[in-house]
């Protein structure tokens, strides 16, 4: 393998890209917030590596997507949409200090969106290489799985740019997951006067909560977590609405078919009350099998890294679905992912970031042929 060593990864740069994405604020589902949080990632990724960033229009955002010319060989998939609110920047702003760079965004996935356009600015040439950062992978990527399954099927090869997984592990293997939400209706009634003419939509939510729960298999990894709940309008009626929402996580295609069945067969306990359920495992399960031969590049290149399955979802579940070789978590060494606590590593940036430049090397020469056949990257 040959870096184009004037293009060398270096922390100082990368810290400096890192804060200007950073300072931009980029909540989820904020449409101007999203815009300006785009086109920072468009110049970054422009300033590195030249071409044309382009801003890609949906109904959750611009997504962003750069190619680097000649027939498609990998993607590099990332978002830049960040769960914290406008404002966090003003209370927990960037910083870089004993080590460690914090604000809000820096580990999920910020970070790794630097250290995947510095690793590429090492290439020779970026021939065969695209990169595709979406604007709603923390709200389900319903304005962009279709582009993502859509590159990922040209491309033939995934990198994910999620953070990685305790002590710097890449992610292997992810739970398909999902959200449902479960609506009761009743009859309102007085508390006090007549109760028994009303229909308790709260008492039906609780037989209800019972239920789904006792649906989790942890013994296959499957679990069925009712999350919030809501009923009522005041203390002395008979609640005539309820809402429970719950979280389910699933590893195999046959348990996300089960859960799925159960909430449609799910019926009342009590007579008139009304059930209607929405929602579906919408990330299918990423097998181990699916990272398998990138995860043996990324040892080869370097022989200590680790492998770890994990219950979160990723855009990386849907290019493992359809059976396209992915690798996840190749981002920032850190933790603290949606918690003020949030932090990379600084001194793991340009070691990730050359594998960046490793992994595209081999995936572009056919796997074995651009590998150091002894050593590891340097």
């Amino acid at each position: 393998m040959t870096l184009h060593r004037s293009s060398a990864p270096q922390v100082d740069a990368m810290l400096d890209d890192l804060r200007r994405l950073v300072e931009i604020e980029s909540p989820s589902r904020d449409l101007v917030a999203l815009r300006a949080s785009a086109e920072a990632v468009a110049a970054v990724i422009e300033g590195r590596l030249g071409g044309r960033a382009v801003l890609m229009e949906s109904e959750a955002g611009p997504h962003v997507h750069w190619s680097g010319g000649g027939e498609p060989r990998v993607l590099v998939l990332g978002h830049h949409d960040t769960v914290f609110p406008l404002g966090t920047l003003a209370r927990r702003p960037f910083l870089v200090e004993h080590g460690r760079a914090t604000g809000p965004g820096v580990f999920d996935m910020l970070g790794g969106l630097v250290q995947a356009v510095h690793g590429l600015a090492a290439l020779e040439d970026t021939c065969g290489v695209e990169i595709l950062v979406t604007a709603d992978e923390e709200v389900g990527s319903g304005a962009s799985r279709a582009l993502i399954e859509e590159r990922a099927r040209a491309c033939g090869a995934v990198l994910v740019f999620e953070g990685a997984g305790e002590g710097g592990a890449l992610k292997t293997g992810r739970k398909g997951c999902g959200t449902f939400e479960l609506s009761v209706r009743g009859r309102a009634a007085h508390a006090g006067l007549e109760p028994e003419e009303g229909v308790n939509a709260l008492v039906e939510a609780a037989h209800q909560v019972l239920d789904l729960a006792a649906l989790s298999r942890p013994e296959v990894g499957t679990t069925v977590t009712p999350t919030m709940a809501s009923a009522g309008t005041t203390d002395n009626v008979v609640p005539a609405e309820a809402t429970v929402t719950v979280d389910v996580r699933v590893e195999s295609a046959e348990e996300k078919e089960r859960i799925e069945s159960a909430f449609a067969r799910l019926r009342p306990h009590l007579d008139g009350a009304e059930l209607v359920v929405r929602g579906a495992v919408s990330r299918p399960p990423m097998p181990e099998s699916a990272s398998a031969e990138l995860f043996g590049l990324a040892r080869r290149l370097l022989p200590d890294l680790t492998g770890t399955a994990v219950g979160g979802g990723s855009d990386g579940n849907f290019t493992a679905a359809l059976g396209i070789p992915t690798l996840d978590g190749l981002g920032a060494v850190g933790g603290g992912a949606h918690a003020d606590h949030e932090y990379l590593l600084v001194d793991a940036m340009v070691p990730r970031a050359r594998l960046v430049t490793g992994l595209v090397e081999a995936i572009r020469a056919g796997a074995g042929r651009a590998l150091p056949s002894e050593g590891g990257l340097r």
